[in-house]
């Protein structure tokens, strides 16, 4: 009933939402000749992470809610089984097989066909060779789906899903990460905030080049004796109206400025457009 209540109270709360004043379509106001890698981009981390528990749960609205509140970065960590491939988080199945997600995704974009999303593959667990191999047979000859390593400007990649290369997953265009190692640990939320400010400064000084700048603002003391009260979620109750406060003061200094993609854990409607507003 718990979870039940969760995700009703999470559906309730963007069909309300919907009555407001924020552009779902809000990438139309990008130029067409602007690189992608040139555009401050909200996304999530562990996109479909709604199972699991306090320990594994990364976000409560589902990928259709996301993506209407703004979200153009997905994080899928992707399993191959039986010639099929699952999302999951760790070892948490999280309902949703691949296909369905890509498919959910073009939908949208056949709605809103000036948007794009950028989409990162992460193969986990077992058979992870044989996740880019499927797919790749599943996205063969597809229009809609940009897996060229090349920077493709705003203009090239509307209404297309845009696949982000990184380790194991060889299709799309390449990441380039501000964290470094084991920065998604936390003891404490203060030293969490300075790691965020200074992997953002980064990410505004590296912004568009060949590879899409990748920031993050999630975390976890899960894994810590001192810490393990602080869940994604709880971590989240901190972080995001602190880097609210901060988008809004960097905006105000840095008006031409470039943030990258900014994958967040349970991001609200402010704190999303607070990443959208940067690109005005």
């Amino acid at each position: 009933m718990k979870t039940t209540g969760r995700y009703l109270f999470a559906h309730l709360y963007m069909s309300v939402l919907h009555f407001e004043s924020y552009k779902i379509g809000w990438m139309e106001a990008i130029d067409d000749a602007k690189f992608i890698s040139d555009i401050t981009i909200p996304g999530t981390h562990d996109t479909m992470a709604l199972y699991g528990g306090p320990a594994a749960e990364c976000q409560v609205w589902d990928l259709w809610d996301q993506l209407r509140a703004g979200i153009r970065y997905l994080d899928l960590r992707v399993v191959a089984l039986e010639n099929k491939l699952y999302v999951v988080h760790g070892i948490v199945n999280q309902h949703k097989s691949f296909f369905a997600v890509l498919n959910m995704i073009k939908g949208f974009l056949s709605e809103f066909r000036n948007e794009t999303v950028l989409l990162r593959v992460k193969p986990e667990l077992f058979g992870k060779n044989n996740v880019e191999k499927q797919v790749s047979k599943m996205i063969n000859d597809d229009e809609t789906v940009w897996v060229k390593s090349d920077m493709p400007t705003m203009g090239k990649v509307r209404g297309k899903v845009v696949f982000i290369q990184k380790s194991s997953f060889r299709l799309g265009v390449p990441l380039l990460e501000t964290d470094n190692q084991g920065d998604y640990k936390v003891s404490l939320i203060a030293d969490k905030e300075k790691k965020i400010g200074k992997h953002l400064r980064q990410a505004s000084e590296q912004c568009g080049g060949n590879s899409v700048i990748l920031s993050y603002s999630s975390g976890t003391g899960i894994g810590k004796p001192l810490t393990m009260h602080l869940t994604p979620k709880k971590l989240a109750v901190k972080i995001n109206p602190w880097l609210a406060q901060y988008l809004g003061q960097f905006s105000i200094i840095h008006t031409k400025a470039c943030l990258g993609v900014v994958a967040m854990d349970f991001p609200g409607i402010d704190l999303i457009q607070r990443l959208i507003k940067i690109n005005h």
